[in-house]
């Protein structure tokens, strides 16, 4: 007989999640699709499927090759997941990273108001 075991569960399992319940929050908000179709947390996963997990800005994709029902070590999840997000993705996260962050000299203390004000303008975004 094939172990049965629910999405929610096995993201858990395999760390790509801290905790379960993160785990149910991501497939009830559809950013965990197979096939193109957000699950819902209690579907069933299927060894060979391809799982497209939205983390954040970061577009994850992951085979399944095993299934597992308690959370292992990092190295079992390893085997019983793969990786197969492309390695553009990553690139596209750290250059995304290396542009937003900002340099100031040690010493210097907090900016000021205007400063802060500055360095908003510039990055275009609104606190």
């Amino acid at each position: 007989m094939k172990e049965i075991v629910r999405i929610d569960k096995w993201l858990w399992a395999v760390r790509i999640f801290k905790t379960r319940n993160q785990a149910g929050e991501a497939c009830r908000a559809g950013k965990v699709k197979i096939n193109g179709q957000p699950v819902k947390p209690s579907h069933d996963v299927k060894v060979n499927e391809v799982i497209v997990i939205q983390l954040g800005p970061l577009t994850k994709t992951i085979l399944v090759r095993g299934i597992i029902k308690n959370r292992v070590s990092a190295k079992l999840a390893v085997e019983n997941a793969v990786d197969q997000t492309p390695e553009a993705e990553y690139e596209r996260i750290k250059l995304k990273k290396e542009m937003n962050y900002e340099n100031r000299d040690i010493g210097s203390g907090r900016p000021t108001k205007k400063e802060r004000r500055d360095i908003v303008k510039l990055k275009k975004y609104k606190i």
